[in-house]
């Protein structure tokens, strides 16, 4: 069955901008986990399902590119923290 996914508010992530690196790490990771959320907003499903993942190195590693790709637009929004 078809969900529609929510839209995620601004409120949830008001910037891109950040004060260092880590902190650009850490929205990164809150940008994957939002899109999660927003494809599967049960969070009871979301909790059946991760033990189909958690311990599969292909899905861990994709979970790594995503994090990766959101991290370089965050990087990027930052002017490389220079």
């Amino acid at each position: 069955m078809f969900r529609r996914a929510p839209v995620v508010s601004a409120q949830a992530v008001p910037t891109l901008v950040t004060k260092t690196p880590d902190e650009g790490l850490a929205l990164a990771i809150k940008l994957a986990r939002l899109a999660v959320k927003a494809v599967q907003p049960d969070a009871d499903i979301r909790k059946k399902l991760r033990p189909g993942y958690e311990e599969d190195a292909t899905q861990l590693i994709a979970i790594s590119h995503v994090v990766a790709v959101n991290f370089q637009t965050v990087a990027a929004a930052n002017k490389y923290w220079r």
